[in-house]
């Protein structure tokens, strides 16, 4: 297969490694010029520490030349970025185009989905794509070493899921299908809301029993809007629902568990996003998923209380308090 690859941060670099790997012919575009020299230079990738990138992947800062005549167009840039590349991509990708996304958020202002910002976009040059949402508990750290993972691929078209499944399965990397992009797309973006909570928790000094109680009745707030949204309830119990969150909340390779631990010991959000040193999705997400709780009228307590934090200032202690003296209720 000729994959295309939007995006050289440590979840494109580690998927394009494995594809090249598996005998696929890989090409890597990225937007600073800087940066396409030092990976085809030295085939290294600064946060990804023990890989060697294989000599055949291509970097390019040509996105016409990323985009033309591939097989799958895979889109691996942070959430916010989705849509310019997207914007920046659509004249050289042909309609009815194989597109794999495996960034995780959702847009704040239209509150869509990533796949759906992805189709607006192509949707103003007149084209359309077969979109599929690659998701599930997938740190690049281990993927970059061939460690055995899981993951989902998700689409309406049963046959594009399909056609990804093959194309990313190998003999450490099992791929499975799901038809709920929408709930797969949701999970992706909520559960890194949540891990900024396991890691304020554990900054404040919290333990084990915190963290246990914060991933369960967070998979019950993002089944909660899920389902509110039409999404399969099975979702959120699957790969991409609680699987995804428990490595999120729970591994220091996790950006958002990482940068909620800073924040839960007394640093500012744009401190500890300084600190972690890259994007951190949980933070991006808390717009849209404030909005859509509004929207759908449905109550989501610990993303409120992660968004009365890292947005409006709140000190953790006090949330942490208030969350634990609402009102009494019935666990179901």
């Amino acid at each position: 297969m000729k994959i295309g690859v939007i995006g050289a941060g440590t979840w494109g670099t580690a998927l394009s490694r494995m594809l090249a790997l598996s005998g696929h012919e890989v090409c890597v575009w990225s937007a600073l010029p800087e940066e396409v020299k030092s990976l085809a230079e030295t085939r290294k990738q600064k946060n990804l520490p023990g890989m060697t990138i294989p000599d055949q992947i291509v970097y390019t800062g040509d996105l016409e030349q990323c985009c033309r005549e591939k097989d799958i167009i895979l889109f691996a840039v942070p959430s916010v970025y989705v849509r310019s590349c997207a914007a920046q991509a659509a004249p050289f990708i042909p309609d009815g185009q194989l597109i794999v996304d495996v960034a995780k958020g959702i847009e704040s202002v239209t509150n869509m989905t990533l796949t759906r910002v992805i189709e607006d976009e192509l949707g103003k040059a007149g084209k359309h794509g077969r979109m599929v949402a690659l998701s599930g508990p997938t740190h690049a750290e281990e993927v970059a070493l061939d460690l055995l993972t899981t993951i989902v691929s998700a689409s309406q078209d049963a046959e594009a899921a399909a056609l990804v499944q093959k194309t990313f399965m190998n003999d450490y990397m099992r791929v499975y299908t799901n038809d709920d992009i929408l709930g797969v797309e949701l999970c992706g973006s909520m559960k890194n809301v949540i891990a900024l909570a396991a890691g304020i928790s554990a900054g404040l000094g919290y333990g084990d029993n915190a963290k246990a109680a914060i991933i369960t009745r967070g998979i019950a707030e993002i089944t909660r809007l899920g389902t509110a949204m039409g999404c399969r309830k099975e979702t959120f119990a699957g790969l991409a629902g609680v699987g995804d969150l428990i490595v999120t909340a729970t591994s220091m390779h996790s950006r958002n568990n990482r940068a909620g631990m800073l924040m839960g010991q007394g640093k500012s959000p744009e401190e500890a996003k300084k600190e972690v040193g890259m994007v951190v999705e949980g933070i991006n997400a808390l717009p849209a998923v404030m909005e859509l709780s509004e929207k759908y009228h449905i109550e989501l307590p610990i993303c409120k209380a992660v968004d009365s934090i890292v947005r409006e200032g709140a000190d953790p202690a006090e949330v942490v308090y208030g969350l634990m003296h609402r009102e009494m209720k019935s666990e179901f």
